[in-house]
C-alpha cells in the first residue's frame, strides 16, 4: 500500500511522511495516546479513537470470506470435529490472543462470548499454543497461511463465520488521520494515499518486491497470496458494502455489551 510513497513513485503534494513499523496493538495504543497523526488501527479500537480521528476512505483490510482463526495443537485428540462443537470446545479453553484492541479479538468475543484469554504478541502465539502456555490461539496476519505447516489445526475462520451470519465482509483495519489536522491537508493525505495503493496494484512485482524485508521470513509466492487477500477493491475504497460492513460490527459489539456506545463513523472525502 505504501510503496508509492516510500519510493517518491506519486505526487506527494510537497509533504514529507516518516514511515514507522509497529504492530497493530502498539499503533491502536499510540492513536489512544494520539502521538501518531496518520496510522494504521484496528476497527475495534476506532471505536475508542473516533473523537480523535477519521477514517481515511483507503487503506482498509477487509476480510471477505476469511479472515482470523482460532487454532489449536494439531495433536490434540479431543479438538472439535465440527463448526458446531467449536463454540463449547472453546469457551472451556484458554485462549492467547494478539490484543484486546484488535479486530480479531472482538469477533471472537462476538463468536463466543466471554472467554479466558491470555494477551500474547501475535508472532508468540504459535509458541504459547505449542508449549501449553494456551489451548488454543487467535492469529492474524500472514500466521492464517502458514499453521498448517506449523503443525496447527483450524478450529474456526471468524471471517467465515462472520459472512455466514452478515453476508458482510469482516472490517478489521483501516487508516486514520487525526481530526486536528486541517481538512484540505486531510483531503490531500486521502487522495496520495489512494494514489499509492492504486501504484502498488499496478506495479505489484515491484511492489511485494519492496515489502518483502518485513515480511517475516516468508518467501515471495506467500507473501504475494498474502497481500492478495487484504489489498484489494475494498483497500481503495470501502464503498457501500465497506462501510456497512464496520457499522454492522460496532453495533453487534454495542449490543452485545462490549462497547460504551455505536460510535459515529467519519470518513475523510
Amino acid at each position: 500500500m505504501f510503496y508509492g510513497i516510500a519510493e517518491n513513485k506519486i505526487d506527494l503534494r510537497g509533504y514529507t511522511f516518516e514511515q514507522r513499523l509497529e504492530d497493530i496493538q502498539t499503533l491502536n495504543e499510540r492513536c489512544l495516546r494520539e502521538e501518531l497523526d496518520i496510522s494504521a488501527v484496528s476497527i475495534h479500537a476506532y471505536a475508542y479513537l473516533s473523537d480523535k480521528y477519521a477514517l481515511l476512505p483507503c487503506g482498509a483490510s477487509m476480510g471477505d470470506g476469511y479472515g482470523p482463526l482460532v487454532i489449536a495443537r494439531g495433536s490434540e485428540s479431543d479438538t472439535p470435529k465440527s463448526d458446531a462443537d467449536a463454540v463449547g470446545w472453546l469457551r472451556s479453553r484458554k485462549i492467547a490472543v494478539p490484543g484486546t484492541m484488535t479486530s480479531a479479538y472482538l469477533t471472537l468475543k462476538l463468536y463466543l462470548g466471554e472467554f479466558e484469554h491470555v494477551v500474547v504478541p501475535f508472532d508468540q502465539i504459535f509458541d504459547v499454543v505449542r508449549s501449553g502456555g494456551a489451548d488454543a490461539g487467535l492469529i492474524i496476519h500472514e500466521w492464517q497461511l502458514t499453521y498448517q505447516r506449523a503443525g496447527f489445526e483450524k478450529i474456526v475462520d471468524l471471517g467465515e463465520w462472520w459472512q455466514q451470519q452478515t453476508g458482510l465482509p469482516l472490517p478489521l483495519g483501516g487508516n486514520v488521520v487525526r481530526k486536528a489536522i486541517a481538512p484540505s491537508v486531510r483531503s490531500d493525505i486521502a487522495q496520495i494515499l489512494r494514489e499509492s495503493i492504486d501504484y502498488g496494484l499496478a506495479h505489484r512485482g515491484q511492489a511485494v518486491a519492496h515489502s518483502m524485508p518485513y515480511a517475516r521470513d516468508m518467501e515471495t509466492d506467500l507473501a504475494d497470496k498474502f497481500i492478495g487477500m487484504y489489498v484489494n477493491d475494498f483497500t481503495r475504497d470501502y464503498g457501500g458494502t465497506g462501510r456497512a460492513a464496520i457499522r454492522e460490527f460496532l453495533g453487534r459489539a454495542e449490543k452485545a455489551g462490549y462497547l460504551e456506545k455505536e460510535p459515529e463513523l467519519e470518513f475523510v472525502t
